[in-house]
């Protein structure tokens, strides 16, 4: 290539020297954050090599001594549990710290008496956490900081790589993760005839056909074999009848019960073999499902994870429409996530500018919709009236949660081993049960809720006292037909009225049962005492 090649690209001039090497160019050098966003830091050039550029927010040295004889202004943001509104007694108007109560409230009473120091509590003008507008400007409580015009920040404040660029946090004073809000489904009641749930409509009249089928297969191959045929006193007798043996047979041998009579046959006897091993099978398989169905349908949730989420559009699902959540699913490079954010920029009705509207619409939807929501808050939630949402899956991320100041603040070391302090003699701890689980409004299973639970109710069981009923029922009104029917043959070949052959009746089944010698005469001479 010859000396002095110039062109024009896309990027402005392209000068290449003599042996084909580009010159009188310029690389800017970038930093990736863990976040994958980029942040220039310096420039790079084939004649001046590496210069770094200022950078925009710059760590001015920290003072070495805290000013006791200072009000610290300390923002914060109002949302439940960590920062609230307390009210009077009497309607009493509180000024001051004292209008404050929450978790937060409590944090910043014991870092002021480690730190021997004086704070106010004001909430932030705008009521955000705190956003980069892209003009690197700052809004919300990171922003008031920058302007220096809070000293401390203490609040549901995500610890993240771009607000760390210009505040400084403490360490964690709470460990969380994005998790799932859905709506709790309802228990259902099981119906009168659940227990015919682990079969289903066909198979239940498959297994009817089938008993019908049986009986009489059995009662052919018995009838017509010589083998079923007995010499008795009378002749040859054939105790095999369609009401006898084959349905009675069959139908012991469905409920694993025994009979008195049983094929002799060969042929008698396959079949009922082959029945034995239909009902085996038939009853392992019912009782088997019969306790997985109880099982599953105690309490079914649709989505239970990310991936449940993301693999379907039916269940709608967003988070606060700006925020570390919002900037968590827009960066992240995992396939899940990248594809939920998709779903989410596409259908912007799906996010909420506060929790407590995304929380409203969960429950507003009834399973239509999920929100994803930082897990203490969604924990909260789910303690407090009406107890109609629920936490599914596991956290989608890890961070936390610190107290803020602004860059070089003398107040950082001090509140940091305040911090690190409370954790590890469990005042943080202490402090978490006491707005989480003591504040809570619904009931917890205990032990014996959770053993109840696996226990069979009167409703799920309903249907078989029910047919219970309904058989013991049946019963006395056949053997009160059977009765009226004898009694009717007997009015008529005595020539008497009915209403004497029924009291004739009554008073012969009297004297029988008191008489057992009368009894087995009748039984053996098969014959009704004349009336």
């Amino acid at each position: 290539m010859s000396s002095g090649v110039e062109i024009e690209g896309l990027t402005g001039d392209i000068r290449f020297t003599e042996d084909g090497r580009r010159r009188n160019y310029t690389l800017d050098v970038m930093e990736m954050t863990i976040h994958s966003a980029k942040a220039r830091i310096g420039e790079w050039s084939d004649s001046k090599g590496f210069m770094a550029v200022p950078a925009k927010y710059v760590r001015p040295p920290a003072f070495s001594v805290i000013q006791r004889n200072r009000t610290y202004i300390v923002t914060t943001i109002i949302e439940e549990p960590f920062m609230m509104l307390k009210t009077g007694e009497n309607g009493e108007v509180l000024e001051g710290n004292d209008k404050y109560i929450g978790f937060c409230k409590d944090l910043a009473d014991k870092i002021s008496t480690m730190l021997g120091i004086t704070y106010e509590i004001r909430t932030v003008k705008d009521g955000h956490y705190g956003a980069d507008n892209h003009n690197g400007e700052w809004d919300g409580m990171v922003g008031e900081l920058i302007r220096r015009e809070a000293d401390i920040a203490i609040a549901a404040l995500t610890i993240s790589s771009e607000r760390e660029r210009v505040i400084e946090f403490s360490k964690p004073f709470m460990s969380l993760g994005i998790s799932i809000m859905v709506y709790k489904p309802k228990k259902q009641d099981p119906g009168v005839f659940s227990f015919m749930s682990p079969l289903s409509l066909e198979i239940w009249l498959c297994v009817f056909f089938a008993y019908i089928g049986v009986s009489i297969v059995l009662f052919l191959v018995s009838r017509f074999n010589p083998t079923e045929w007995k010499l008795e006193t009378n002749g040859l007798i054939n105790h095999v009848s369609v009401s006898n043996d084959p349905m009675w047979f069959s139908l012991a041998a469905l409920f694993q019960q025994g009979s008195d009579i049983s094929p002799r046959s060969t042929a008698g006897r396959i079949v009922g073999s082959v029945w034995w091993f239909f009902t085996l099978i038939l009853i392992s398989s019912y009782t088997a499902n019969f306790a997985a169905v109880r099982t599953v349908n105690r309490m079914v949730t649709p989505i239970n994870s990310a991936e449940d989420l993301a693999a379907q559009t039916e269940v709608e699902y967003g988070t606060l429409s700006s925020g570390s959540t919002w900037n968590f699913f827009r960066k992240s490079q995992i396939g899940v996530y990248s594809k939920m954010w998709d779903f989410m920029k596409n259908r912007k009705h799906v996010f909420v500018k506060t929790y407590t509207d995304g929380i409203r619409r969960v429950r507003e939807k009834k399973g239509k919709y999920a929100l994803l929501i930082e897990s203490p808050k969604n924990d909260y939630t789910n303690e407090r009236k009406p107890c109609d949402t629920m936490k599914v899956g596991r956290n989608l991320d890890a961070k936390g949660f610190g107290v803020a100041t602004p860059l070089g603040s003398p107040l950082k070391h001090q509140i940091n081993l305040a911090v690190l302090s409370m954790k590890e003699s469990g005042t943080l701890m202490q402090l978490q049960n006491k707005w989480w689980m003591e504040r809570s409004e619904c009931p917890r299973n205990s032990g014996d809720a959770s053993e109840s639970d696996d226990e069979l109710s009167l409703s799920s069981l309903a249907g078989i006292f029910y047919i219970l009923i309904a058989g013991l029922v049946l019963a006395l009104f056949v053997a009160f037909c059977e009765f009226c029917y004898i009694s009717r043959k007997e009015a008529k070949k005595c020539q008497i009225s009915l209403l004497d052959a029924m009291r004739a009746k009554l008073r012969v089944t009297s004297e029988v049962q008191q008489e057992p010698s009368t009894s087995r005469q009748f039984r053996d001479n098969d014959s009704m005492p004349k009336l």
